[in-house]
């Protein structure tokens, strides 16, 4: 996920190796680690000199560094972007994800109100169905961007921070949790704070684990969603046609709807399906190769992007679900 949320998506499959380079954290160089472990200390069954003990096992990745500089997704068109997701391999993994975990799927989106097709397809793009779901210790990972990337430092520390509640408060080793380059954990890729807020026990053992419990991940994704507002029923996105190159100044500036839909079908608009004129809607733009694809965008789609901000990621998570789903129902 990225801003709250960071995903292995990309760079977990395009990066082939990890550099060896790494430096063992010197606590003595970062003064901030004082009030952190007086922080964590005063809310958790760690003392100080603990978490000085661990910190000393800790490493600086600068691997991580150049990993966050570089984004694969900020200069990827939705046409190279929709390959990598949009796989005959990748649908039939998760019809066939969809059909062993049926019943998890059907329970989430009777509680939570968030169809099979968008859980399965988050999975999907998030870790291929838990099959890749990062191997970097959380720790590192967190503690390097927390205290050598000052343009995230606050918001990493704010993750390494909770990554340690998490861990007392799961009774976990700290340095035994693997996630992605930037500290997500699991298969659904929380950070440790979504971890914490939005995980659920699904399975009902009496403990939300997100690294080995499918039934938790699916439960704890419905639940993502629907904290942040997902709309039972209502659509994600549909294709726009016969767009206009003078509709850019139409683009949703923010991530959220911004305009009535009838706004849109003033202006000569044609959609896939009909619905309420007045429903709240946002356009937006994917690059393509060759020209652009506009999608004319609902709540729930902007919802999507509260997992992960970008337009290309939600799209990609869209319309996975929708093959998906229609390769579980032609089996039927």
């Amino acid at each position: 996920m990225i801003i709250k949320n960071f995903t292995l998506t990309l760079l977990s499959l395009l990066l082939i190796s990890v550099s060896p380079c790494v430096t063992a954290l010197q606590i003595s160089d970062y003064k901030q680690l004082e009030t952190l472990f007086k922080e964590v200390a005063s809310n958790t069954d760690y003392t100080v000199p603990q978490l000085q003990a661990l910190f000393e096992q800790v490493e600086i990745k600068p691997r991580i560094i150049e990993t966050m500089d570089r984004p694969a997704e900020s200069t990827m068109t939705w046409t190279r972007y929709r390959k990598i997701f949009l796989t005959e391999k990748n649908i039939s993994n998760g019809a066939e994800f969809w059909r062993t975990n049926a019943d998890t799927l059907a329970r989430a989106e009777e509680k939570y109100g968030v169809p099979p097709e968008i859980i399965v397809a988050t999975l999907g793009v998030e870790t291929r169905y838990g099959s890749n779901t990062g191997n970097f210790r959380v720790i590192d990972a967190l503690a390097t961007l927390a205290l050598e990337y000052p343009r995230r430092s606050k918001y990493f520390s704010r993750e390494l921070k909770n990554f340690l509640l998490l861990t007392d408060e799961h009774k976990l080793d700290p340095l035994a949790v693997t996630g992605s380059y930037a500290g997500a954990i699991g298969l659904p890729q929380f950070m440790p704070s979504s971890y914490r807020v939005y995980a659920v026990d699904f399975s009902n053992d009496g403990y939300s684990d997100l690294v080995n419990s499918i039934d938790d991940a699916i439960g704890s994704i419905a639940s993502y969603y629907h904290e942040h507002g997902w709309k039972s029923g209502q659509p994600v996105s549909w294709l726009a046609t016969d767009v206009k190159s003078s509709a850019n100044k139409l683009l949703v500036k923010k991530r959220k709807t911004d305009r009535p839909l009838n706004e849109l079908l003033q202006k000569g608009f044609t959609l896939q399906e009909k619905v309420d004129p007045n429903t709240r809607v946002g356009l937006i733009k994917l690059e393509g190769d060759e020209s652009p694809e506009y999608r004319v965008a609902f709540d729930n789609f902007f919802v999507i992007t509260r997992y992960n901000t970008s337009m290309l990621y939600a799209t990609a998570v869209q319309l996975l679900g929708e093959e998906i789903k229609s390769s579980v129902q032609a089996i039927k």
